[in-house]
């Protein structure tokens, strides 16, 4: 993969002169394709230094989580606006790499998870009786009827639409080649103004009628 080749998703994570992380900046460019000139033995090498930095840094979480002020964790979650994109990109992607890393870990993600969100909440609350209810749940989107969707749609049947379904035509939609977010976007912009207006519109009758019907 060469400059030109880095996804859109990636070009401000493979800016070559940004400062290590966990991956120095000579890591960046193996992963990135952009030197080549490895032998195999060199190669190996840097994917072991590689993969022994992830390691340690997984467990420096425990000491950042502990012992980090919590001023030092705010300004590190308060990116500039220019990078706030990318930088949200970032947390997704470190996620998804958690979520896949630990497939066929012996303890399940979701358990972990659960965990780390309920410590979070303990340390907020200053108390080890501070108790949530984490869910977490992977439910594929099956197929759907997209001419039933339409036909929802076109009668103005909002409410029958199902979550899955909604999903899977948003996505479906994103990919038409006839689709254009930006276009679709406008359009939208336009007619907010209009639908606040029906919204306002709406509650002032549903007062109306509710004053009546109890006076």
């Amino acid at each position: 993969m060469s400059q030109n080749d880095v996804p859109e998703s990636l070009e401000a994570a493979a800016e070559s002169d940004r400062p290590r992380g966990i991956l120095t900046p000579s890591d960046r460019d193996f992963l990135l394709g952009r030197k080549t000139d490895y032998t195999d033995h060199s190669r190996k090498q840097k994917r072991n230094r590689i993969r022994r930095r992830v390691r340690n840094a997984i467990l420096d979480f425990s000491i950042l989580f502990e012992c980090l002020e919590e001023r030092d964790r705010k300004t590190v979650f308060d990116p500039n606006d220019e990078d706030r994109e990318a930088y949200t990109q970032g947390i997704t992607d470190m996620l998804a790499f958690l979520h896949l890393g630990t497939m066929g870990y012996h303890t399940p993600f979701k358990d972990m998870l659960s965990e780390g969100v309920g410590k979070a909440e303990q340390q907020l609350a200053g108390s080890n009786y501070r108790m949530v209810n984490v869910e977490f749940n992977v439910e594929p989107v099956g197929q759907i009827d997209v001419d039933e969707v339409v036909a929802k749609l076109e009668n103005g049947e909002f409410a029958e639409l199902t979550d899955e379904e909604l999903r899977a035509f948003v996505r479906l939609l994103t990919m038409s080649e006839s689709f254009s977010p930006e276009d679709a976007g406008e359009e939208i912009k336009d007619r907010v103004d209009e639908f606040a207006e029906k919204l306002t519109e709406s509650a002032t009758s549903h007062e109306r009628t509710l004053e009546e019907l109890t006076n």
